[in-house]
């Protein structure tokens, strides 16, 4: 099963610049306006969206950031976790300090109580103990058809515990180097669903960031060999979040291309035609959460795989 019906978002209480992730997350950009304003935004942005998708059947599952501590980044849950049909939920190791607070207990329990089923939690924040990191389906994008795994490694992803996940889950790993021109200089693409989308029948990919041609051409022939219909990006389309695409369904078996308007925008008109031969396109105005976290549409939902709990 490719696509979900459900997804996990996370309203933030206190979005604004994380100087921790700007590290090596080239998309974020500071902003002069106050706190508080870039907060109002930000949650108006997020509401914007969860209408959108709710306006189309999509079942989207909203939980409140806490006040205290402070998470910049809260409004990004597909980084800390991710779900699987078996009942598997995997918690990853994250890079930042402050994003490790993303991890709620009780956002888990929640699932719980909506009546999914989570019958293994696997927790490999230990991970960071060695900094060794792997920030969830931004590190990685499954293909769960082929079950393979896509991964760019960077300091946020490294092959030890890409590894690890892939015998967890029993997919293969595709694993390559990615990387992007800022100001002249070359430097890794931090997460692979900046410059990678795989839907059920589409792949939306930035060949040109994969600079080594037998990686290239690996990932290309690996896609192609799952039966997807590769839609290459230019790298100018990936700085405009045109690769942070998530396919979502709904009840009615409808299928959705998430992506911001951003992205859309930088789009050509071959491209939006080809994704609307397959799926309808929902693209939410995220302005200020895509300039100030570095993030778009797809990594504010985490998918939600997991089985009904037929006991209750």
């Amino acid at each position: 099963m490719q696509t979900s019906t459900t997804v996990l978002m996370v309203r933030p209480a206190n979005f604004g610049f994380n100087p921790e992730t700007a590290e090596n997350n080239f998309y974020q950009l500071p902003d002069s306006r106050s706190a508080g304003e870039i907060s109002l935004l930000a949650q108006k942005e997020f509401d914007g969206f969860v209408a959108m998708l709710r306006d189309q059947g999509v079942n989207v599952l909203v939980e409140d950031d806490t006040s205290d501590p402070i998470k910049p980044d809260a409004v990004f849950p597909n980084n800390w976790f991710s779900t699987h049909p078996d009942g598997k939920l995997i918690l990853y190791p994250m890079f930042s300090p402050n994003r490790r607070l993303e991890r709620r207990k009780e956002l888990i329990e929640n699932l719980m109580k909506r009546k999914f089923k989570v019958d293994d939690i696997i927790d490999l924040s230990f991970f960071e103990e060695d900094e060794q990191y792997l920030e969830g389906t931004g590190s990685i994008v499954l293909d769960h058809q082929s079950k393979t795994i896509f991964a760019c490694y960077s300091e946020r992803t490294h092959q030890i515990p890409l590894d690890y996940v892939g015998k967890l889950l029993g997919y293969k790993v595709v694993g390559f180097r990615a990387a992007q021109e800022i100001n002249g200089v070359s430097a890794p693409i931090y997460h692979t669903n900046v410059m990678m989308h795989i839907g059920s029948e589409l792949a939306v990919v930035c060949l040109d960031s994969i600079s080594k041609a037998s990686e290239k051409q690996l990932v290309q022939k690996s896609l192609t060999q799952a039966g997807k219909k590769v839609v290459p990006i230019t790298p100018k389309q990936k700085f405009h979040f045109a690769g942070n695409m998530l396919e979502v369904g709904n009840e009615g078996g409808e299928k959705f291309t998430i992506m911001s308007e951003t992205a859309l925008d930088s789009l050509n008109i071959g491209q939006i035609q080809l994704i609307e031969k397959y799926s309808t396109i929902i693209s939410p105005s995220i302005p200020t959460i895509e300039k100030l976290g570095g993030g778009s549409a797809r990594c504010m939902m985490a998918e939600i795989f997991l089985p009904f709990d037929e006991s209750f």
